[in-house]
């Protein structure tokens, strides 16, 4: 079901460093920081030969980064994600074996205008998984 992986997101609290961070010191291309207004961050990706790093900066008071921060206030790792053919093939198998899909179940628009979900840390190992259509 799940292909390749997509990107390791990591949860900053401030974007500029971190991209600069990766730029600078790593050699890394990153891209320009975008706002995900219906996510409630600001995304940076870095590009590597084989896959992505995305930075996550809270955007409003709502964020979600907000409350992952207050628990880790060194940022960290805050999701993976990988790419599956048939995102709603890919739900409707892992809820019927069981897995949690969080939010409405339906799929929502992803900072690569891909339609992604997100499955519930407690059903993998402790790990927040995102799904992103390929």
């Amino acid at each position: 079901m799940i292909g390749r992986l997509n990107h390791v997101a990591i949860a900053v609290r401030d974007l500029s460093a971190a991209a600069a961070l990766y730029r600078d010191t790593l050699g890394a291309e990153v891209s320009e920081a975008v706002p995900q207004v219906e996510h409630g961050v600001t995304t940076v990706f870095v590009h590597l030969p084989n896959t992505k790093i995305e930075f996550l900066e809270p955007l409003g008071a709502d964020s979600p980064i907000l409350k992952f921060l207050e628990r880790n206030p060194d940022g960290g790792i805050h999701h993976i994600c990988y790419e599956v053919d048939d995102i709603l093939a890919a739900r409707d198998q892992l809820k019927a074996n069981g897995a949690r899909v969080l939010g409405t179940g339906e799929p929502k628009i992803g900072a690569h205008g891909k339609p992604v979900l997100f499955l519930h840390p407690k059903d993998f190992n402790g790990t927040l998984v995102e799904l992103e259509q390929a």
